[in-house]
């Protein structure tokens, strides 16, 4: 898909234009909160803690249980855990590029719940670098989880991505890292990465990722995909590049450039049983949608339209909880800072692993790549992600057998 040259400079004139003809109207519109009855869920894995030393084997040796299907349940309850994150990504896509509808913005993020989602600031060399990142002149991480949270029960998050913002705000890099990922978690020794937050929330989350990563966290969001579909539809599709053919949900996806409504780019997004490498072909879809909605929101026809703006901003932020610390002003400040001038500097890439291995207990999982991991954690921690980027965007995928 071609990446398309929009710049906030250039959209700012013609923004300025509809905001004095409807911009005051629209910025006193009561906001509604859109409500979709859709509740399919999705199954996070087993989560169980390990009952021994786990075994490591390469790629080769790797078996397939971990791609093949569960019962219904499992698979719908593991399934709104797809587009979740997406719609975290984007509440913060929208609010890079809106300064010039302040008051709707204002409006709409203060729908959104505030929660303490962060772990208590680790001093410096102690696992975890440093103190959130506020400075304008800094570089921020935002982490989006999504959960299956029902009632008392916690749920797992599935959908891990970080959102790494370089110093000069020109360069956003999302970062998914996979639920089967196997990781010390504190507390409870090694585990799938996606069972920290069923065992201790998004703050024990959190923590995990900061150990792996040794990177402070500044930011959070958890989400949840009950406005994805609406949200999609509002913005006219999304149009991504399918590597592989699939069928899922009595939707056929064929190979190629494919254009997707709300309600086939959620069953787009949840599918991993019908592709090659399961959930790591999963991912990478989910980072194709959220890169096409970014294509979609930065484009004239969202942004100089304040009905439409109004209309997209309401299906995002009652449908996210943020944490404490990232209030109106703080997002609104990290909004206007932004100079993302195309949807090429939005890139989007996977946490590395070696291969497959199998606990003890028979938990399939994935293999850290500590080597790669070290150099992706510098470059996070050191503002160098366009080399990382560059030396691995080619990097061919890590594949089941």
């Amino acid at each position: 898909m071609q990446p398309t040259r929009v710049s906030v400079r250039q959209l700012t004139t013609a923004i300025e234009g509809a905001s004095r003809k409807a911009g005051q109207r629209m910025a006193d519109d009561e906001l509604s909160i859109f409500d979709d009855d859709n509740t399919h869920g999705g199954q996070a894995g087993d989560g169980r803690a390990p009952e021994g030393a786990a075994s490591a084997r390469g790629a080769e040796g790797a078996t397939d249980a971990r791609h093949a299907g569960g019962s219904g349940r499992s698979r719908g309850r593991r399934a709104l855990l797809v587009a979740v994150a997406i719609l975290g990504v984007v509440v913060i896509a929208v609010a890079v590029v809106v300064g010039y509808y302040a008051k709707t913005v204002d409006n709409a993020l203060s729908q959104a719940p505030r929660a303490d989602l962060l772990p208590a600031v680790t001093p410096s060399g102690s696992g975890a670098a440093g103190v959130p990142s506020t400075s304008p002149g800094d570089a921020m991480n935002i982490v989006v989880m999504g959960s299956d949270s029902r009632g008392t029960d916690r749920g797992r998050s599935d959908t891990l991505i970080v959102m790494h913002i370089n110093a000069d705000r020109q360069k956003v890099y999302l970062i998914s890292f996979p639920r089967d990922m196997w990781v010390p978690i504190p507390g409870y020794g090694k585990a799938k990465i996606n069972a920290a937050y069923s065992w201790g929330g998004p703050v024990l989350t959190i923590r995990t990722l900061q150990e792996l990563t040794n990177v402070q966290m500044d930011h959070a969001v958890i989400t949840d995909f009950t406005g994805f579909t609406a949200l999609v539809d509002e913005i006219g599709g999304v149009t991504v590049v399918n590597n592989q053919a699939s069928a899922s949900g009595g939707v056929t996806f064929p190979k190629g450039t494919i254009t997707l409504n709300g309600k086939n780019a959620l069953i787009y997004t949840r599918e991993r049983y019908d592709l090659k490498n399961g959930d790591l072909d999963r991912a990478a879809r989910q980072r194709d949608v959220i890169t096409a909605i970014f294509n979609k929101v930065l484009t004239p026809e969202v942004l100089a339209n304040p009905a439409k703006f109004n209309r997209v901003a309401q299906k995002i932020a009652p449908n996210v909880t943020v944490d404490s610390g990232f209030t109106n002003a703080a997002i609104e400040g990290l909004a206007l800072s932004m100079r993302v001038t195309s949807i090429s500097d939005v890139r989007s890439l996977q946490a590395p692993i070696s291969g497959f291995g199998v606990s003890s207990d028979g938990q399939d999982y994935d293999v850290v790549n500590t080597v790669q991991m070290a150099q992706l954690s510098s470059a996070i921690a050191n503002d160098t992600m366009d080399q990382y980027w560059q030396a691995h965007k080619n990097d061919p995928p890590i594949t089941a057998p």
